[in-house]
């Protein structure tokens, strides 16, 4: 099939433009599934092809180990509207001016996180029936010679539970603040080398937490009776939380501090002020992920990590041509 040279539309540059929608149009049918195929997979980033192969993880785990898995058909069935929903949403954002589209398809990794991770709760015993806790456990005891958890709680008070409580969830401000920044200023490859360094850590969390269960000491440590923590508004609003959002297992590593550790690295390198803002409170943060019993010291060391390995691979992915969305 040849196509006449002055039916290509020129754009402003005077160079040639192949408008590949219209090419499309007069290929035979299985010629324009395959562009079709071809012209999604152009429109989605290095974000979405590493959010698919972890999407296509867990389907694997599903066929596998689906005797494991109570409703091991319902969550095939919504990991594969999930992946198809990313991609028609990449495609026709490519071709869309409407700003709620471009914004949905710039932020809406944002809520995948939260979900992938709240799943985790029916999936953690996959592969393997039991806790790993006792290890950890003993590596904690090892390394300071008491439960860390429960050593902190001498220095409990209203006001430090408080502020340990808030240190916890300034998480959700790591994975927003700096994004938002770059999005404002339109800087695109660094707004995507964030949100893919934070993907690759956050499915490297999700990956280990199948193969490697841990409950978290708020269930290991709980026939000890440690002292229950009081405070004010942002314990009560963090109990709240919990109540309806904990997941019993994913403990290892933290997902919060490997989330907030690309924060904390990806800032140092596009807005070193704000590192030097956000650093006191991600301290405390990783201090709060212990004091509040829903993390071992062996899951923060192996959150800073995945973390800091999340942030290295997603640069260099980024580097790559073609990683970002078309």
């Amino acid at each position: 099939m040849r196509f006449s040279r002055s039916a290509a539309p020129v754009d402003p540059t005077g160079e040639q433009a192949i408008s590949w929608d219209a090419v499309a149009i007069h290929l035979p049918d299985s010629r324009r599934r395959s562009c079709a195929f071809d012209l999604a997979l152009r429109a989605c980033g290095a974000f979405e092809r590493v959010t698919l192969a972890y999407i296509t993880w867990l389907g694997a785990i599903l066929i596998l180990f689906h005797r494991n898995v109570p409703h091991a058909a319902r969550y095939f069935a919504l990991h594969l509207l999930i992946a198809v929903a990313i991609v028609c949403l990449t495609r026709f954002s490519a071709h869309s001016n409407n700003p709620i589209v471009r914004f949905a398809r710039h932020w809406y990794p944002l809520p995948l996180y939260i979900f992938f991770f709240e799943e985790l709760q029916g999936l953690v015993h996959a592969i393997v029936p039991g806790w790993f806790d006792r290890g950890l456990v003993a590596f904690d005891y090892g390394l300071a010679g008491v439960h860390p958890s429960l050593w902190l709680t001498r220095f409990a008070s209203p006001a430090l539970n408080d502020y340990m409580q808030f240190a916890y969830m300034t998480y959700f401000l790591y994975l927003v603040i700096l994004p938002a920044i770059l999005y404002v200023k339109r800087e695109r490859p660094a707004f995507w080398t964030v949100m893919v360094s934070t993907a690759i850590a956050h499915y490297s969390v999700y990956v280990i937490a199948v193969l490697v269960p841990v409950e978290s000491p708020y269930y290991s440590l709980a026939a000890l009776e440690p002292q229950k923590l009081t405070g004010g508004y942002c314990t009560a609003l963090i109990e709240f939380i919990e109540r309806f959002g904990r997941v019993h297992g994913a403990a290892f590593p933290s997902a919060h501090v490997a989330g907030s550790m690309v924060a904390i690295l990806t800032s140092w390198r596009y807005r070193r002020w704000l590192f030097w803002v956000c650093l006191p409170f991600f301290v405390s943060m990783c201090v709060a992920t212990v004091y509040g019993r829903y993390h071992y010291v062996a899951d923060v060391l192996a959150g800073l990590a995945v973390g800091a390995l999340g942030f290295a691979v997603g640069t260099c992915l980024m580097r790559r041509t073609g990683t970002l969305p078309q």
